[in-house]
């Protein structure tokens, strides 16, 4: 079994959408009992609330249903429970890894260099801009879901 989290600064609108286009993914593949996909925010100030409404909607255009979601906040257990705890963006990723157990021995990295050829590292936050952001952050987490999602399954069949 492989556990996932995605990571962003609220987990309204970048952590959610990455989580339901994996998730999405995973049970598309059948691999539902062999990976098991979560999000969180290293803020606290949104725990317990569905994702933004935007991202909701720009998802739901793609067919990903994110309305089962609520944020939360990242937790020191997580680092016992997640095998790979991807961030959005460098901020997010340094938060993590001051965070981080020093025998963590999962990956902790940030989640846009599993989407092959894309020209940046970080998830842009959409949350203060317009419709295009949104729609900027789901091409980008779907191309990294197909990079991750190829990863684990390399990673099962070579482990």
């Amino acid at each position: 079994m492989s556990n996932v989290m995605f990571v962003c600064l609220g987990n309204i609108c970048r952590s959610p959408t990455a989580h339901g286009v994996f998730e999405a993914m995973v049970n598309a593949r059948g691999l539902q009992n062999r990976i098991r996909v979560d999000s969180s925010g290293t803020g606290d100030w949104h725990i317990g609330h569905a994702p933004d409404k935007r991202a909701t909607a720009e998802a739901a255009q793609r067919g990903y249903d994110l309305s089962h979601l609520r944020a939360r906040q990242v937790r020191p257990s997580d680092f016992d429970e997640f095998d790979y705890i991807l961030a959005m963006d460098g901020q997010n990723l340094a938060d993590l890894q001051a965070m981080c157990p020093p025998d963590y021995t999962g990956v902790l990295a940030l989640f846009l260099p599993f989407a092959p050829d894309n020209p940046t590292d970080e998830v842009p936050d959409p949350y203060y801009g317009g419709a295009e952001g949104f729609t900027q952050v789901l091409d980008m987490v779907e191309a990294a879901s197909e990079g991750l999602l190829a990863e684990i399954m390399r990673a099962d069949t070579a482990g």
